[in-house]
């Protein structure tokens, strides 16, 4: 974490003369905290290009492993891709240790939900749905790709276009946890709890179906060991199914942070990768 914030603050500052060109809308709240779901309130931040209409949708959620983060990190990522005529939804969510796993998922739902409904108003089709998200974030994106049938449908019965998993953690959650709780992922009990049963249903790699819609894993050929092993057996489920519309793609030398950090430098080859997707889907 303290070699990511001065990196993002950066990217603030550099891309802050970006907005002039943008509609960015701040703190929308999409979660009250009278929820009946039990959830506090919570916000997201929209980003789009001027004069936006029918673009497609990226709705976007950090890591910092399910207890750290804010939206307000990711501004950089907000206004490049909306720069590139992609609407942006950066949403915040519950962190441990004041809130577990079956909140962060409910909210990141929730986040996902509030855009298919309102999204049309900032110029973005909600039939054109992406969910993505950067370690934590991406297992909470993995986990909305494979449970699907929890979205709200939108007017055509269509839900996601598809999801784009930033080095993604927590994909064999499970499998790590049943491993490491008494050394190195017992950091991760006050997010995932000490009931095994919690693992394996907030595990993505349990949930997967033919009718999974298309996803982009990108990771970093120097990741943390846990992540590989993670995407590796999340990879042999999907061949075992038989599930064909998953593309892996590894980055040569990256580290687990600099796959969110490159998207700084607009010039970077991974913003070919995720148009590209989008365009394709």
């Amino acid at each position: 974490m303290f070699r990511i914030i001065p990196a993002l603050f950066l990217a603030f500052l550099m891309s802050s003369c970006a907005f002039q060109n943008l509609h960015r809308t701040k703190d929308i709240n999409y979660v009250f905290s009278n929820s009946q779901a039990g959830l506090p309130s919570m916000d997201l931040d929209v980003y789009a290009p001027k004069k936006a209409e029918n673009l497609p949708v990226l709705v976007f959620f950090y890591g910092g492993s399910w207890k750290s983060g804010k939206k307000e990190m990711y501004h950089f990522l907000g206004n490049r891709l909306a720069r590139r005529e992609v609407v942006v939804v950066l949403a915040d969510y519950p962190l441990s240790p004041d809130y577990e796993i079956p909140a962060m998922q409910k909210s990141a739902l929730a986040a996902v939900n509030w855009t298919k409904d309102n999204i049309a108003r900032y110029g973005g089709d909600p039939d054109q749905i992406f969910v993505s998200g950067h370690s934590a974030g991406g297992h909470l994106a993995s986990l909305i790709a494979v449970k699907e049938d929890k979205l709200e449908p939108s007017a055509n019965g269509k839900k996601l276009a598809g999801s784009i998993l930033l080095d993604p953690a927590g994909l064999n959650m499970y499998g790590y946890l049943e491993e490491t709780s008494e050394g190195e992922g017992k950091k991760y009990l006050n997010a995932f709890t000490d009931d095994p049963a919690i693992w394996k249903q907030y595990s993505s790699m349990y949930f997967l179906t033919d009718e999974l819609t298309p996803m982009l894993i990108l990771e970093g050929e120097r990741t943390y060991p846990s992540i590989r092993a993670g995407r590796e057996r999340f990879m042999k489920r999907i061949d075992e199914k038989g599930i064909k519309d998953v593309k892996v793609k590894i980055y040569p030398k990256k580290k687990h942070i600099p796959m969110i950090t490159q998207f700084l430098w607009t010039g970077s080859s991974v913003y070919k990768d995720v148009l590209r997707f989008i365009k394709e889907n």
